[in-house]
């Protein structure tokens, strides 16, 4: 078996069956199919044992959220990848086979983000990956904009764990992804890990799904998205920057985190992203920070480059925007 695809779930039953019948449909099938449902009470469950005998299942006692959901099926996993799927997602008939050719390009790739396109207007872009900024800001790459935007295999600062590929035997050496962020950012923060050890995230334009959007926490913005991202994203910093990156990037981040503050200010939630950041800063000495090791050196010299040229494309992509009103 190549592949075993991980699909955490909870509350989820009325995207499963256009997510797994999408998957019977792929031209590839050497792969597994394994859900991890974290404590549903909408009949998640009864209706994979009704209507999909043959899927694997794991019913955990309790919603433990996305990072602990997908770390079970990596560890229930014995194919060398593993394909993280959200569950209100439908894959195109190649998805699943140009994900493998793209992580089978090069032994030093450790994830391969697909190009997620929305459900409901499927010529608009969800994500073509993710990048990171010096603001610490993390940005779903070309999302909004026309569907036949992206379409060059890249490299990108991490894959969007919705629907991207992994190469299992990596986590061993990097670790899995952090479970004390439950969900929101952890894929970054395992992508930021994976470049330190000297891997590779790529973006691969012929892997196409689509996908709905916020289909767990069924909005954009809600207040316990909005603390979380804000707790994890002190998290991701704190834990990946060695202290000489964090004092260089020192101005930019703050300037990040007063810009957020103001939106989310203006939207209503800003005492939910103080109350995360708070939250964030009274957890730190729980975090297990990345150890700095000299070998890592030029790793970390390419990632400084990478956030100061993702902040500019940032800026340039957000500025077209604006004055395209695109």
């Amino acid at each position: 078996m190549k592949i075993t695809i991980i699909i955490p779930n909870y509350n989820g039953k009325r995207f499963l069956a256009p997510c797994l019948e999408s998957l019977s449909s792929q031209n590839f099938t050497d792969f597994e199919i394994l859900v991890i449902d974290n404590h549903s009470t909408d009949g998640s469950i009864e209706y994979i044992k009704e209507h999909y005998p043959e899927i694997r299942f794991i019913a955990l006692d309790k919603n433990y959220g996305f990072s602990t959901a997908v770390n079970t099926g990596i560890r229930h996993s014995s194919a060398p990848y593993v394909l993280l799927l959200n569950n209100d997602t439908t894959a195109e008939p190649h998805f699943v086979e140009e994900l493998l050719k793209a992580i089978e390009s090069s032994s030093r790739i450790f994830s391969v983000s697909s190009k997620m396109l929305q459900m409901h207007h499927p010529d608009l872009i969800d994500g073509a990956g993710d990048l990171y900024t010096l603001l610490g800001w993390g940005v779903a790459r070309g999302a909004g904009r026309p569907a036949d935007n992206y379409t060059q295999t890249e490299d990108v600062f991490s894959a969007c764990a919705g629907a991207a590929i992994y190469r299992r035997s990596a986590f061993r050496k990097i670790g899995y992804f952090d479970e004390a962020h439950f969900a929101y950012l952890e894929d970054i923060d395992v992508g930021y890990r994976a470049k330190i050890y000297g891997y590779r995230n790529i973006y691969c334009p012929a892997a196409i799904v689509h996908h709905v959007g916020s289909g767990t926490s069924g909005s954009k913005y809600n207040s316990f998205k909005v603390k979380t991202s804000a707790r994890n994203s002190v998290w991701l910093i704190y834990k990946n920057m060695p202290l000489p990156q964090l004092i260089l990037n020192s101005l930019p981040l703050l300037a990040g985190y007063f810009i957020k503050g103001l939106f989310f200010y203006k939207i209503g939630f800003g005492k939910d992203y103080i109350h995360g950041l708070l939250e964030g800063l009274h957890g730190l000495k729980k975090c297990k920070k990345v150890r700095f090791r000299s070998r890592h050196l030029l790793s970390y010299i390419k990632i400084e480059i990478e956030l100061i040229k993702y902040t500019f494309h940032y800026a340039q992509d957000w500025g077209k925007r604006k004055l395209l009103k695109i």
